[in-house]
């Protein structure tokens, strides 16, 4: 009998000129398995490919850590896996890796990667909570050998414009990391005045323009709103038109940078997120736990560098790092979004 039924084959997208731009066509780099040499080109040159996250200071992690089999360890910030990657290679089958994110869309992308490398749940457990809740963990798994906490946003995350995390791809002014909670980017910024802007800026991102930044997006306000990722760089653009022609280029793009930083952490309360974190950490450790965080701008370094030494003061924490660790400047110049970087470490009393 004739088969009335076939599947009719659709034709990729093409793209113009000899390389894709958008998110969307780069499906190469989305599927690493597949196309490992083009996803090798796109790294040595320093960037990281579309829909993919390179791991930062993974052998200055893992050399504190000291990660034996038989532990049980935490990596509070699963993202894309490939610290929890490492660490559960170090556990050699035995013992447990708990791995956290508040994430609903990458969650599953990386449980299903974590299982295609043999990490099931006889090793592995992943649970969609926030990190600021530790507790909960620790009151079902028991206290932690080792902790890891990588408080940078994944790849993944900035390189889609339909999450909204980036200035450089039209997208929806979003950037919550659980796109199924909370208010918008766009939406908070609807509802905020000139002086919450202001205090917003300045707090989140140290912006030298915050002023000027704030007057601008209250008169788009005015105008009819911010919605999307454009909306807000065009208002920055505006709002930096009296630096000097040759200054205006690099300027926009930090101010762009700081901006959306200053969004994405107000967005998802990621220092009240922190602070709670840091609080709870010590009472989850293992007596001589060890525990390492990678923090990415100077507010969140400055609430790790405190929490840490109010804990060694007490001597709850027996030794913690006297200086911030950095990546050497050969992973930079391999992964640039390493360069901003500092890891901080503690190692829990012995009772």
């Amino acid at each position: 009998m004739e088969n009335n039924h076939e599947v009719k084959h659709v034709r990729r997208v093409r793209y113009k000129g000899t390389h894709p731009k958008k998110f969307s066509e780069k499906y190469k780099e989305q599927n690493p398995e597949k196309y490992a040499d083009t996803i090798e080109k796109v790294i040595s040159k320093g960037s990281t490919p579309a829909g993919m996250h390179i791991s930062i200071m993974v052998q200055e992690i893992l050399d504190f850590l000291q990660i034996k089999p038989g532990q049980k360890g935490l990596d509070a910030t699963l993202g894309y896996g490939g610290h929890s990657t490492e660490m559960l290679k170090c556990l050699q089958g035995e013992g447990h890796l708990y791995a956290l994110d508040v994430d609903p869309i990458e969650i599953v992308k990386t449980k299903e990667r974590l299982a295609a490398r043999g990490f099931g749940p006889e090793i592995l457990t992943i649970k969609q909570i926030n990190f600021a809740n530790i507790d909960e963990v620790a009151a079902e798994a028991g206290k932690f050998d080792f902790i890891l906490a990588d408080l940078g946003v994944s790849s993944m995350q900035i390189d889609n414009p339909e999450r909204g995390f980036t200035y450089k791809a039209e997208g929806p002014l979003d950037l919550r990391l659980n796109p199924e909670k909370g208010e918008s980017a766009a939406e908070r910024l609807a509802h905020m005045d000139y002086e919450e802007i202001v205090g917003m800026l300045v707090e989140n991102s140290d912006e030298p323009y915050a002023e000027e930044i704030a007057d601008e997006i209250m008169k788009q306000k005015r105008r009819g709103g911010i919605k999307t990722t454009t909306d807000l760089r065009e208002v920055i653009e505006r709002a930096l038109k009296f630096l000097p022609a040759k200054e205006q280029k690099e300027g926009v793009k930090k101010a762009c940078a700081r901006t959306f930083q200053a969004l994405r952490i107000d967005v998802n309360s990621e220092f009240e997120v922190l602070y709670s974190f840091l609080e709870k950490l010590p009472d989850v450790m293992a007596p001589g736990g060890r525990a390492a965080i990678l923090t990415f701008h100077s507010g969140e370094d400055r609430l790790v560098k405190k929490a840490f030494k109010d804990c060694q003061k007490t001597g709850i924490f027996s030794e913690v790092s006297k200086d911030v660790i950095r990546p050497s400047a050969e992973e930079c110049s391999r992964n640039p979004r390493a360069k901003s970087t500092k890891m901080r470490w503690a190692i829990r009393a012995e009772e």
